[in-house]
């Protein structure tokens, strides 16, 4: 995230510095080069002294000086451009380093935050859990509030873990995998959720591909949660050596949310009992592989694709 800001500042200075460099020594060239061709060739009072075929002469040496002039001027602009771009690159890498340190630091310092904080709410939830099962108090009505709101905040607290590990780990191991085999072992743990859905899947699949196995089954789990989670009645899913697709016929998304489901905490139905980190962690985690994901929604229909090259 952060290399990508600073190249982006410094592909900014860059431009901007090209944009003032071509301009004012395009200016100094056609100035120059202007000025040269309407300087009199020979001074009139000694033309008047020469033959013709000296006079020609002078005039073709003169003609030829200013090009080679103009050649020479037009390299030194040449020359001195690029050396002026590369300074200004250093300069900008420098700049554009000190600049994103701070919040790069102050990022790092949330994430590990982040991640002990679940961590260590991670042991008293699972304490209160265990005790509340102990008590197999049933029918209190009291009771079964504080299960709820303890299984929501178990969630929460589960997918703050996942993210924050997930923003830590910069690289992830890639293996030789057989994206059908990977996708038919994840899909088997949602058959007990999909018995009252219309499920499809297409595999159009080949050979084996090189990526980060755990991180493709994490993307779909969560494609498949969701899917499953806002679909009416139907759920597709469409997988080929370049590209997943996961449909469902829930409500349509509005043009001006679909840009925002995968900012951290967003939701668009707030009535959800989801918490909106699921989709931000599938994005979190393509990005990191260099895939794309992104979310298409009209008519009814909503399909997340992740573009795998």
């Amino acid at each position: 995230m952060f290399r990508k800001l600073r190249n982006r500042l410094i592909i900014i200075n860059l431009s901007i510095t090209t944009i003032v460099i071509a301009l004012t020594f395009t200016s100094i060239y056609l100035f120059a080069t202007e000025a040269a061709k309407h300087r009199p060739p020979v001074i009139e009072e000694q033309t008047q002294t020469f033959t013709n075929d000296f006079e020609n002469i002078i005039n073709v040496t003169i003609r030829h000086e200013k090009q080679a002039a103009a050649n020479d001027l037009l390299l030194m602009l040449v020359v001195s451009g690029i050396a002026i771009e590369f300074i200004v690159a250093g300069v900008s890498y420098y700049l554009a380093e000190q600049a994103i340190k701070p919040v790069r630091e102050a990022y790092e310092s949330q994430k590990l935050f982040i991640a002990n904080a679940s961590h260590e709410i991670k042991t008293p939830l699972a304490a209160i859990s265990a005790n509340l099962e102990a008590a197999d108090i049933r029918g209190n009505k009291w009771l079964n509030n504080v299960w709820k709101e303890v299984e929501k905040l178990t969630v929460l607290n589960n997918e703050l873990l996942t993210l924050a590990r997930t923003d830590l780990v910069e690289k992830s191991t890639l293996d030789e995998v057989n994206l059908k085999k990977v996708c038919l072992e994840t899909l088997k743990s949602f058959e007990p959720r999909m018995e009252h859905k219309d499920f499809k899947c297409s595999f159009s699949t080949h050979g084996k591909v090189k990526l980060a196995k755990q991180d493709f089954e994490q993307i779909i789990t969560i494609l498949m949660d969701n899917a499953i989670k806002y679909s009416d009645k139907s759920i597709s899913l469409t997988l080929d050596n370049e590209k997943l697709v996961v449909s469902n016929d829930g409500a349509t998304i509005p043009e001006q949310d679909l840009s925002h489901v995968f900012e951290r905490f967003y939701q668009t139905d707030k009535s959800s009992d989801g918490v909106g980190l699921g989709l931000a962690i599938a994005k979190s985690v393509a990005m990191r592989n260099g895939w794309k994901l992104f979310a298409k929604s009209a008519e009814g229909l909503t399909s997340f694709v992740l573009e795998l090259k």
